[in-house]
């Protein structure tokens, strides 16, 4: 059996019309079987359908910017690691191995560092949200060489 639906606009002008009153008065409870008589709704009906346009709905998920499969400290971890590949192994020009090598290198081989050796297990990193969270977390290429020591003492030396 298909429920009524109430027009947005009433159900607007009813809840301003309840929003005058406490919510346990009297009142409120006769406006809301008014409008049940009227539309032939039961009041749980009538206030689901109160509650669908009160509430707006959001345009992102509620996890939105957070991965699902690794926590945010462990995909620091990796990002770290993988930060640190790609600075490792970069050469005279600027190049350096691209994060879905270094995400085969990881699954594959694994890799020794200062929270013991990693080896995640095979398709739980993607390059996609890895590269978002290099940025995020300022791991980036960009961040990596902008202050390091070499490029600041080059500078001072153009006098």
């Amino acid at each position: 059996m298909k429920s009524k639906k109430i027009a947005q606009e009433v159900l607007l002008d009813l809840s301003n019309r309840m929003s005058r009153y406490p919510t346990r008065s009297s009142e409120r409870k006769a406006i809301v079987l008014e409008a049940c008589a009227l539309y032939g709704v039961s009041e749980s009906t009538l206030y689901r359908q109160l509650r669908s346009i009160r509430k707006p709905k959001s345009l992102k998920r509620a996890d939105a910017g957070q991965s699902r499969v690794i926590a945010i400290s462990e995909m620091e971890r990796y990002c770290e690691i993988i930060a640190a590949l790609k600075l490792r192994t970069t050469n005279k020009n600027g190049r350096h191995i691209s994060t879905t090598v270094a995400i085969d290198l990881l699954e594959n081989t694994g890799v020794e560092s200062e929270y013991g050796f990693i080896k995640p297990e095979k398709g739980k990193l993607n390059k996609t949200t890895l590269n978002r969270y290099l940025t995020q977390f300022g791991l980036d290429k960009h961040n990596l060489t902008k202050n390091t020591p070499d490029t600041a003492t080059n500078a001072g030396n153009l006098t």
